[in-house]
């Protein structure tokens, strides 16, 4: 659960901490918000690329019962990072890239699961889209042992977006679903590659699909037809460490 103190109150407050660079993991706005500052705002959230939301005022009563001024700011416990910048570094210091995107996850104890088997496997980021998406939040945080204090999170506008940038970057892309022909253990791991897993309800979209180099899938030998999402991943995940330590 968010504390109190993971989030900011009021127009002004939260206009000076979008200007201050804090990491906001999202803007809360009245729906019938207006007048002046609200405009600066809108103007603020616009200009930094700050993710907002329209709610009722109940849903901001629910949170505090202070003046809020209709505007309440979630901050995130992490700086989130750039795909841009991370990628040229991670190339810089002489590294094979080795990144996870996260398609529509949803649920944030998956979250957490893939983020702490990230870290344990030494994954060097995870991208996450702005919208419909798991954020990092404390409880990510907390389902993640820590785990996503120390992998760089990188939330960009989509997945699809992130996917060309990573492509044209000479990084392989191979998605995990049951709808693949080959078994993962028989792909290429020891290359830059990004895995992307998908949403615990539709798995990864049609678009991003098409996009992927190879798409791989986990055997399933008993009666259920897929594993969760984070079992999967850390399947995925740790196959690339196996052939990477085999080099």
């Amino acid at each position: 659960m968010i504390s109190k103190s993971d989030y900011i109150f009021g127009i002004r407050a939260v206009i000076e901490a979008i200007e201050s660079g804090k990491s906001i993991d999202k803007v809360l706005v009245r729906k019938d918000l207006s007048g002046e500052l609200a405009h600066e705002l809108l103007a603020k959230v616009k200009e930094y690329g700050v993710l907002m939301q329209r709610v009722p005022q109940e849903r901001l009563n629910r949170i505090t019962m202070k003046n809020h001024q209709g505007v309440i700011a979630m901050v995130s416990p992490v700086t989130y990072h750039k795909l841009e910048n991370l990628l040229p570094s991670l190339y810089e210091e002489g590294r094979t890239p080795f990144i996870v995107l996260l398609d529509g996850l949803t649920d944030t104890r998956n979250f957490g699961a893939i983020g702490r088997t990230c870290d344990c496997a030494g994954v060097d980021g995870i991208v996450i889209p702005e919208r419909n998406s798991v954020s990092v939040t404390p409880d990510a945080v907390k389902t993640s042992a820590g785990g996503l204090f120390y992998v760089p999170v990188c939330r960009e506008r989509d997945i699809i977006s992130a996917v060309r940038f990573l492509k044209e970057s000479g990084v392989k892309v191979v998605a995990a679903s049951e709808k693949g022909a080959q078994d993962y253990t028989e792909l290429d791991m020891t290359v830059p590659v990004a895995i992307v897993m998908g949403s615990e309800d539709v798995g990864i979209s049609q678009e991003v699909l098409r996009l992927c180099d190879e798409i791989a899938t986990i055997p399933m030998l008993g009666n259920i037809g897929s594993l969760n999402v984070s079992v999967a991943a850390g399947v995925l995940i740790y196959d690339v460490v196996r052939q990477r330590n085999h080099l």
